[in-house]
């Protein structure tokens, strides 16, 4: 086993080498010597998601994990209920935590059915008070000298860049309590405001396709600077394993049990439809540059975006259990049981494709993969008739939507 339990009184010694560890100072050299929208660049930052208390294995906290390396210093973060409101926030304690400077996320739950809409009043709330200090640094940049009126023009020249904007608001904020002028001390009143945030709305795939749609449709459509990130357990996880209109073909869930006869919903196909709206399908451990790409893009987009990702669940009864969640979402690509992709509305502003399919045609067998999984294999074992017709069944939507997604993917011609 892994943990032998002791007295507290036994182990007091060991709070100093916990310490030493604690108080070591960031490699800054270490962190400027990779740009952090890489693979190995992002995982030299400090995760602000520690000791989730989520089930071993979970495919949903490795996402999360990577999106606080990224921009967790400036994230607001609305949790739709569901898995990741409860590893995400079970009270007294909170996975979610801060750097060396006292930043982290800003987290906060709202129920099932109204989370997009919960994430967009946290942006417009903060975005209106931010507008406001914009309009204070405009104002004050008109008469500034020196020093200010540089740190005001660099404040004003990043006010869409999260990264540089972080930076700037610094200086921004330095030369602003030298002068101790009232139209300085206005601005540094709400000073927390005046960097650009990343906000970003959690939930699973029972809130994103089915109890939330609804609200995630209506904010997207709006056309604001908000990201959606959908862990896809591809049914209701944290209830006990009801079918969503995530759940695939075949699958048996609760309310399914002689598995589900008609297909999953396309959320991204939805979500691009619009035009505007980056979409990104990732798969973790089946390529990790492009969902640490997919990320940093989503992010940086001035608009709407949704990245939709696989993750595993111990309701899949994956063989060989939850320490190889990661392989499991490799062989699900492989085997063209998902696919990886970008749709990016600013590569159409070039004349350019905005379609992405970044995974390849499947190299491995459909139904091996899915008869790994409980989910899958229950079916087999009750019903062999029924389930040789929803698995094959399964097997064309999946091939026929790959075959979509390669001829998204062909050469553009702008119209």
């Amino acid at each position: 086993k892994a943990l032998t339990m002791a007295a507290l009184d036994s182990q007091r010694d060991q709070q100093t080498i916990f310490d030493y560890g604690f108080d070591l100072p960031v490699k800054q050299d270490v962190i400027d010597k990779f740009k952090e929208n890489t693979v190995k660049g992002s995982q030299f930052k400090q995760p602000l998601l520690e000791f989730s208390g989520a089930c071993a294995g979970c495919g949903e906290t490795p996402y999360a994990k990577l999106a606080t390396q990224l921009f967790g210093d400036r994230m607001y973060i609305a949790n739709a209920t569901g898995c990741s409101s409860i590893w995400g926030g079970s009270a007294p304690s909170t996975p979610y935590t801060v750097n060396k400077e006292g930043r982290g996320p800003s987290w906060g739950n709202s129920l099932f059915e109204d989370n997009a809409e919960y994430g967009f009043g946290m942006y417009l709330a903060q975005a209106a008070l931010r507008n406001g200090l914009i309009s204070k640094v405009l104002d004050i940049a008109k008469d500034a000298q020196g020093d200010l009126k540089a740190a005001c023009e660099g404040y004003l020249s990043t006010i869409e860049d999260g990264k540089a904007n972080t930076a700037a608001t610094k200086t921004l904020i330095s030369e602003l309590e030298k002068c101790g002028c009232d139209k300085a001390n206005a601005i540094l009143k709400d000073k927390d405001f005046l960097s650009k945030k990343s906000v970003w709305i959690l939930g699973g795939d029972g809130w994103a396709y089915d109890i939330g749609f609804g609200g995630l449709d209506h904010v997207i459509a709006s056309n604001e600077d908000v990201n959606i990130l959908v862990f896809d357990t591809e049914v209701y996880s944290n209830t006990g394993g009801q079918s969503s209109k995530s759940t695939p073909t075949g699958a048996v869930a609760q309310f399914a049990a002689a598995g589900k006869e008609v297909k999953k919903k396309d959320l991204a196909a939805i979500a691009m439809s619009y035009g505007y709206v980056y979409v990104a399908q990732v798969a973790m451990g089946a390529d990790y540059n492009q969902c640490v790409k997919a990320f940093a893009e989503a992010e940086s987009y001035h608009g709407p975006s949704i990245i939709i990702a696989y993750a595993p669940c111990i309701n899949h009864g994956i063989r060989g259990g939850m320490t190889i969640a990661q392989t499991e979402i490799k062989n699900a690509v492989a085997a063209g049981y998902w696919h990886t992709f970008r749709y990016d509305p600013r590569l159409a502003a070039d004349g350019k494709n905005p379609f992405q399919l970044d995974s390849k045609a499947p190299t491995a067998n459909y139904e091996d993969f899915i008869k790994n999984e409980v989910r899958y294999s229950a079916l087999a074992r009750s019903f062999p008739e029924r389930a040789k017709e929803l698995f094959e069944k399964a097997q064309e939507t999946a091939a026929d939507k790959y075959a979509k997604l390669v001829k998204l993917a062909q050469p553009y011609q702008e119209k």
